[in-house]
């Protein structure tokens, strides 16, 4: 992930990932996944090359981009901690692990600690539903997260 990119940076790398990928049926939502991989987030700079190299409305873009709640709109924290907000979650002590989590962090949803190293977000099911609660750590998931597990996360996150 490099975030630190000026726009004709972002540019020049957004067409050399749209050339790469364009030739894919559906081409779209996996180069969206890549311009994400690439800058951790997918920079506005990149919306109308990419509409532009795809025959697209830059509208039709941005819509999907907005749709799905996985892409970012900005740079997130050196590590990214997913808690599942789904009903089964919630049923099996959830809301207690987010108010943990967001007490050891300082923050709340959406946001990232001042030092940069985490940001917290609310993900609808992970499907790990008979494992309940649920948590994704840096794409790693993890089941029956309870306040200590919880703790470690968040220790491990601030290493």
């Amino acid at each position: 992930m490099n975030v630190h990119v000026t726009g004709n940076d972002v540019g020049a790398r957004t067409l050399a990932i749209v050339g790469e990928l364009k030739g894919l049926e559906g081409p779209l939502l996996p180069i969206l996944h890549e311009i994400q991989a690439e800058f951790g987030y997918v920079p506005q700079e990149s919306l109308p090359v990419i509409a532009e190299q795809l025959n697209l409305s830059r509208a039709e873009v941005h819509g999907v981009v907005t749709f799905y709640h996985d892409y970012r709109d900005h740079p997130t924290g050196r590590h990214v901690l997913k808690l599942c907000r789904a009903e089964a979650c919630q049923a099996m002590g959830g809301d207690e692990v987010a108010e943990r989590v967001k007490s050891l962090l300082g923050i709340d949803f959406h946001q990232t600690t001042l030092d940069g190293a985490v940001t917290l977000e609310p993900v609808y099911c992970l499907g790990l539903c008979s494992c309940a609660p649920a948590a994704m750590f840096d794409g790693a998931v993890h089941g029956r997260v309870d306040a200590e597990l919880a703790k470690e996360l968040v220790a491990e996150a601030r290493r």
